[in-house]
């Protein structure tokens, strides 16, 4: 981004101590920023309301290289700019706590890619903002792109917009031992009684078939900023969607399971299904604006989760990224 154009934006003031690109693609911004002097740490406290106010304009914005002494590091810059850290609650997919509130990115073999989605958006506890930490970049890709959430939202005809508009995204999931995460991972618990709890408190619905659970829930599939005003795409529709396995291994779960028994699946709100060309289009959507940042270790990715998506590139080699999730003050 040209110089003038960051007059008078946060980035202004953050060039006063810092190295301060604007890296743009098809409406994806990302603030990259190198500070100087010999401890980005105490930079990133200091500039606290600077950096806010640039996700806040960006939605994603990269520190470079931020040595950490530990792992537990990431959670207490997480909590510095965005507020109280989250559990990974009604968990969607495999990782592991390393510290406190501090997980690793999801485990996922490192030849295939993750589809771009928002944090959660199947859940009533989704993240305002993720941090996330390369401990260790990998040898060859291994990005986390980000995509404008409004800029996707762009890229979709009005039919397919005003539909889901009005009637959101019903997820379903059938819990089983042996495919997908079973209800005793997801919700943390072995008992079906605090998982009837959470489910009752959350707008779940539950039915039981001996120890075989099935969830129903429904979420919005736009929903608007509280701090910018955007409306934006912020679903997980396309992901939860059986169409997003690979073409054998969804016809070797459509071959075992009924659909009310696949591990995951979605629905307009209406109960209508989501058509092949309703699945394409929305996938499609996500590529005019994505933007994939080269990591390095040390580099710390901050994102608003309503304003961009996230998603992660196949890789060679070791690679190690942590993730920590916070929810904004109500203040």
């Amino acid at each position: 981004m040209a110089d003038s154009a960051l007059a008078g934006t946060p980035f202004a003031a953050l060039r006063a101590t810092a190295d301060v690109e604007v890296v743009e693609h098809n409406g994806t911004r990302l603030c990259r920023v190198s500070p100087r002097g010999d401890d980005p740490r105490a930079w990133i406290t200091e500039n606290v309301e600077l950096v806010r106010a640039a996700m806040l304009d960006c939605g994603a914005v990269m520190i470079k290289q931020v040595p950490a002494e530990d792992d537990s590091q990431l959670g207490a810059i997480a909590e510095e700019i965005g507020g109280r850290t989250l559990d990974y609650t009604e968990r969607s997919t495999p990782r592991s706590k390393v510290t406190g509130k501090v997980y690793t990115s999801t485990h996922y073999p490192a030849d295939q890619s993750i589809p771009q989605h928002n944090e959660s958006a199947y859940s009533v506890n989704w993240p305002d903002n993720l941090f996330f930490y390369c401990a260790l970049a990998a040898e060859t890709g291994g990005e986390t792109p980000v995509a404008d959430s409004a800029a996707v939202l762009a890229q979709l005809p009005e039919e397919l917009v005003d539909r889901f508009a009005t009637h959101g995204v019903v997820y379903t999931r059938a819990y089983h031992d042996a495919v997908g995460l079973p209800w005793q991972e997801v919700f943390q618990t072995g008992d079906r009684d605090e998982v009837e709890k959470y489910c009752a408190e959350n707008g779940i619905s539950t039915q039981w078939s001996g120890d075989m659970l099935r969830t129903r829930q429904l979420r919005p599939a736009l929903v608007t900023h509280p701090v910018t005003g955007r409306t934006v795409w912020f679903n997980q529709a396309h992901l939860f969607h059986v169409n997003n396995l690979p073409k054998d291994v969804r016809d070797s779960m459509l071959s075992i399971f009924s659909e009310e028994d696949l591990p995951r699946h979605a629905y307009c709100g209406d109960g209508s299904p989501i058509t092949d060309e309703e699945f394409d289009l929305i996938t499609q959507a996500f590529d005019p604006p994505l933007l994939a940042e080269p990591w390095e270790t040390g580099d710390v990715l901050m994102i608003d989760n309503i304003l961009v998506s996230h998603g992660r590139r196949p890789f060679t080699g070791d690679r190690r990224i942590l993730v920590a999730m916070t929810k904004r003050s109500a203040n």
